[in-house]
């Protein structure tokens, strides 16, 4: 609705909301795929803290020297685990940054592309207005034109009346005269 009240018809509306939210779906699912869920950490991480448990229970069995065999093992697997933890976060981190920077560039081209539209719209507006006003122009040249032919149509047809009057009461007066002369002439 607001890129409709922006100036957008209607499709053009429906075309921009649909490629952004093929672009947000895809940014989404590349990140999603590339992410591992809080859930399945704390899986792993119970995993590995049961792990954990069975080795300290296994080492009160065994004698010293395994039971420092098994603690340098324990060590190096909790620093691997950090390392991967850490490598994780660098990894999601990143791949937020990316979508951020996917989405701020088409944010950016979006932006773009409705300031051209705003522009060619203004101009198809202009060129609108310049052929109204042409067109207005015209009319009132045209309504001019039929004004005068009017009115020059008029004189010509009160001259008309009174030529036509003027030829009847002459013609009236004639056949008077007539009239008179044929009345002394029986007379």
């Amino acid at each position: 609705m607001e890129l409709e009240n922006s100036g957008y018809e209607k499709r053009q509306a429906e075309v921009v909301v649909a490629a952004l939210v093929t672009l947000t779906t895809a940014n989404m699912d590349m990140v999603y795929k590339d992410m591992v869920t809080t859930a399945h950490q704390e899986i792993a991480l119970q995993q590995i803290m049961a792990h954990l448990d069975s080795i300290r229970k296994d080492m009160v069995i065994l004698e010293k020297s395994d039971f420092a065999n098994l603690r340098s093992e324990n060590a190096k697997m909790k620093r691997e685990l950090d390392q991967i933890r850490n490598l994780l976060t660098e990894e999601c981190k990143k791949i937020r940054g990316e979508s951020k920077l996917d989405i701020n560039l088409e944010n950016s081209r979006i932006s773009d592309i409705f300031t051209e539209q705003e522009k060619r719209l203004m101009e198809a507006n202009a060129e609108f207005q310049q052929k109204n006003t042409d067109i207005e122009h015209d009319n009132m040249e045209t309504n001019k034109k039929i004004d005068l032919e009017v009115a020059s149509l008029k004189t010509i047809l009160e001259s008309l009346k009174l030529e036509t009057i003027r030829y009847l009461a002459a013609s009236v007066f004639a056949c008077l005269a007539i009239a008179l002369g044929f009345y002394r002439l029986w007379k």
